[in-house]
């Protein structure tokens, strides 16, 4: 019976495990902000420095750079991201998927480039709207004229078709675990050509690269999370570009707070450093007459006392003086007696 009851015991307690990982599981998930991991600057960058767009392909998948972090089928490997193209007269639309599974493929971002009648190139970089919101678009000003723009306006020129899918990757390309979104936004902003120049805006410039991609979009992901669009994940905006600025506003106000707290407490301590200050100037004048009272008290001392000293040394002298030439005197006289007796008795003796 005892053995049943502690057999009941353990698989209530491992049911009760499972119950809360799948909880944990849910919460993340809901937490989760699938824009933080693909910068759409990042993606534009490395357009303008492509020689065409099969090496556009290779840079976003470089296990080197890591431009993406996405990881849409959670299966803690970053996405191949595969790069398709669809051309009209001069209209240019690129398309950029993310590989989920077997014919399963998610839009993430597109790069629409068109030449006006005055053969000047416009280039927009637009986030999917499952993913990025409403309008969120990129137009990056180029200090050189990439070189990917020399071939897409001649006559033999064919749309590109990336050959690589699910489990059929090419040899350079290695899956890397994704990073934590403070770590892949550090290795962004190294990564970014800072000679370019990133416009954001929010309308399309070309209506006709518009028409052209609704026929070609994929969204396989959006399909299988129909309730996990941007709009739903973040309501209070209407793409990541504002996103970003509330979560700037906040970072300023949380700034502006620990400012303010610094400089009550820099206040604080100016003060308390004052009355130190204060202090110590007040202190040494209390201090500073006595301290004179008793140089001068000292001095005093020291000044009458030499002079009690000189006086009974100069006293002195004259008293032992005038003994010592009194005892001379009596010396001589003695010694003069005592001559003058002796040549009384000397001539007593010569009469006798």
């Amino acid at each position: 019976m005892k053995t049943q009851l502690l057999i009941l015991t353990l698989l209530a307690s491992a049911f009760a495990s499972q119950i809360q990982a799948q909880d944990r599981t849910t919460i993340n998930a809901k937490n989760f902000e699938i824009s933080d991991n693909l910068d759409l600057r990042a993606v534009a960058s490395i357009f303008g420095d492509s020689k065409n767009l099969q090496d556009f392909e290779r840079k976003l998948n470089d296990p080197k750079l890591q431009i993406s972090n996405l990881d849409l089928n959670n299966d803690d490997q970053v996405d191949y991201l595969r790069v398709i193209e669809s051309v009209e007269s001069r209209t240019h639309v690129i398309i950029i998927q993310s590989v989920l599974d077997r014919d399963l493929y998610q839009d993430v971002a597109t790069i629409e480039v068109e030449k006006d009648r005055y053969n000047k190139v416009h280039i927009q970089v637009v986030g999917d709207v499952y993913m990025y919101g409403q309008n969120y678009i990129y137009e990056p000003v180029y200090y050189n004229t990439p070189l990917i723009y020399a071939s897409f306006w001649l006559s033999s020129y064919r749309p590109y078709c990336s050959s690589w899918y699910w489990n059929y990757y090419p040899s350079y390309y290695y899956a890397w675990n994704p990073f934590p979104v403070f770590r892949y936004r550090y290795n962004i902003y190294n990564s970014l050509n800072s000679y370019n120049q990133y416009n954001y805006v929010n309308y399309r410039r070309s209506s006709h690269a518009v028409t052209m991609y609704s026929s070609r979009r994929s969204n396989a992901y959006e399909r299988q999370h129909p309730d996990y669009s941007f709009s739903r994940r973040n309501s209070e905006v209407n793409n990541r570009y504002e996103l970003d600025q509330t979560r700037n506003t906040r970072n300023l106000g949380y700034s502006q707070n620990r400012n303010n707290s610094s400089r009550v407490s820099n206040s604080s301590k100016a003060d308390s450093q004052r009355i130190y200050a204060q202090n110590r100037l007040e202190t040494p004048r209390v201090n500073a007459p006595q301290r004179t009272e008793s140089q001068r008290d000292y001095s005093q001392n020291r000044s009458e006392t030499p002079k009690v000293n000189a006086s009974q040394r100069k006293e002195s002298p004259r008293v032992s003086t005038p003994q010592k030439s009194e005892s001379r005197v009596d010396n001589s006289q003695s010694r003069n007696s005592n001559s003058g007796n002796k040549s009384t008795s000397k001539n007593n003796n010569k009469r006798s």
